[in-house]
């Protein structure tokens, strides 16, 4: 069977797409399509949400995954369209959207810390609006989260581009804007690598979705500086326009 095709790989702004059930799995209420918009999650992204509508039938898309090569779906409800039927694939795209002006501005984060600090990041996670990353660095105080804040603003205030491309891996390999990404731990079949270069800023090996340009993330807020141990602190940021967690 042949593996989905993904749409948003390539074009992060298709909200909505025709494709083909490839698959089906009734115990799992799920179908594997042929090409896909919704993002099946990974990198801290969680999976898109959505519907899929067919001739006589519609349902939610309650979650998202890829295996051996497919994109499954989950679906709401009993009925699955049968193998070979034509849907049509409709995102939830206020959703989509703010997970990728999320992760854009996560990237950003990344940058300016790398660029400030020379550090490399050590973990992370996003929700719609929220995300999180920890970093090797020593200390962390409320004055160098202000200043994080600050500079995370000014690199999106610049509207750099964020461009996408596919590199081979023996070239991966050695590019130094990748080795702090530590591109030599993806496994080797990954190839080629898919990057995200916002470019003269943050240049990392990603398979997620994110704007084109760091002038569409709006300005962000660094919520909360906390020490997770040793060389692991974790900045919690949110786009300004989220609102306050109760």
């Amino acid at each position: 069977m042949e593996p989905t095709d993904l749409l948003y790989a390539t074009d992060a702004y298709v909200r909505d797409f025709e494709g083909r059930v490839a698959a089906i799995d009734a115990d799992e209420g799920r179908v594997a399509l042929d090409r896909t918009a919704f993002y099946p999650g990974g990198g801290g992204q969680p999976p898109d949400t959505g519907m899929l509508t067919w001739h006589g039938g519609q349902a939610a898309v309650a979650k998202v995954k890829a295996d051996g090569g497919l994109v499954w779906h989950w679906l709401d409800g009993d009925d699955l369209p049968e193998p070979g039927v034509e849907v049509r694939g409709d995102l939830d795209w206020e959703r989509r959207l703010s997970l990728m002006r999320t992760h854009t501005a996560l990237h950003v984060l990344c940058g300016v810390i790398w660029a400030d600090f020379g550090v490399a990041v050590t973990g992370g996670n996003m929700e719609p609006g929220r995300g999180r990353l920890d970093f090797e660095l020593d200390a962390m105080s409320t004055e160098l989260g202000d200043r994080i804040e600050r500079r995370i603003n000014e690199e999106i205030a610049r509207a750099r581009d964020v461009m996408v491309a596919f590199v081979d891996r023996s070239d991966a390999d050695t590019d130094p804007a990748l080795i702090r990404t530590k591109a030599n731990l993806i496994p080797a079949s990954i190839n080629p690598l898919r990057v995200i270069d916002i470019v003269g800023l943050d240049k990392q090996a990603d398979g997620g979705t994110h704007v084109a340009s760091t002038a569409e993330v709006g300005s962000v807020k660094v919520v909360k500086t906390e020490s997770k141990g040793k060389a692991n602190k974790r900045v919690r940021i949110a786009l300004a326009d989220e609102p306050d967690e109760a």
